[in-house]
């Protein structure tokens, strides 16, 4: 099974069209894909009701899993896990996230997407990075293309390794039709500072609200090849090491 953690620089940089869109081209490949986010925030549904983002991922992976399987914990509140389950009183149940996540192990590919950056806390001592280290999985970072992404993207890559995690690269998400001199030429220095390869430029899009508009953007912006050249690159460096 092959596995990636989709992290971003901030909230709303595009995670979700990222994943299901990546989701999506998997699928029309050939691979059986299963998509996960452990927690998703912001929601006020019924229970059994479907998240927005983990919706998108399901559609984007084309797989009929039921919205626990996708989003095994789920708040009303739009905060960072930790801040919206202590709120409501109820704890991060890492019991059901890790059943959701080996209820997957038979999948070519598993997606995991974060709610929020790499090092958002969980609990009071498991982020992200300490989920993706337990999982074994690489990260992909998810960047805006504009002024101020190298600081975010440098120092999410620089945690990730911290914590050794290998980055599989960069996807920068709403690139414009007619970038400036800033989003011209960030992605060289993203490369040149963080030391890992800018896989895509997702274009900006008024908005997206399907795993069929996410799909169209991100084979517009991400070819899948490199990807996959890149990411079996990284695990044969990795064990060798």
């Amino acid at each position: 099974m092959n596995g990636l953690l989709i992290t971003g620089t901030d909230t709303g940089v595009g995670k979700t069209v990222v994943a299901a869109g990546l989701a999506r081209l998997l699928r029309e490949a050939g691979y059986r894909v299963g998509v996960l986010k452990p927690v998703e925030t912001g929601w006020e549904g019924p229970p059994g009701s479907w998240p927005p983002d983990a919706r998108m991922l399901a559609e984007g992976a084309c797989v009929d899993d039921p919205p626990e399987q996708v989003a095994p914990c789920v708040y009303a509140e739009p905060l960072a896990p930790l801040v919206a389950a202590r709120r409501a009183g109820r704890p991060v149940d890492l019991d059901r996230i890790e059943a959701a996540w080996r209820r997957l192990q038979d999948r070519d590919w598993v997606l995991v997407e974060t709610a929020g950056g790499l090092s958002v806390p969980l609990t009071d001592t498991l982020d992200y990075a300490g989920l993706a280290v337990r999982w074994k999985l690489p990260v992909l970072v998810v960047s805006r293309p504009g002024l101020g992404t190298l600081n975010h993207t440098f120092l999410t890559v620089h945690y990730a390794r911290s914590r050794g995690l290998p980055v599989v690269g960069v996807v920068l998400c709403g690139y414009p039709e007619q970038p400036d001199v800033a989003e011209q030429t960030n992605p060289a220095m993203i490369e040149e500072m963080c030391h890992v390869p800018v896989l895509g430029r997702v274009p900006r899009r008024p908005a997206i609200t399907s795993a069929d508009e996410a799909a169209a953007a991100v084979a517009e912006g991400l070819r899948l090849e490199p990807f996959l050249a890149r990411y079996e690159e990284l695990l044969h460096r990795v064990m060798h090491d």
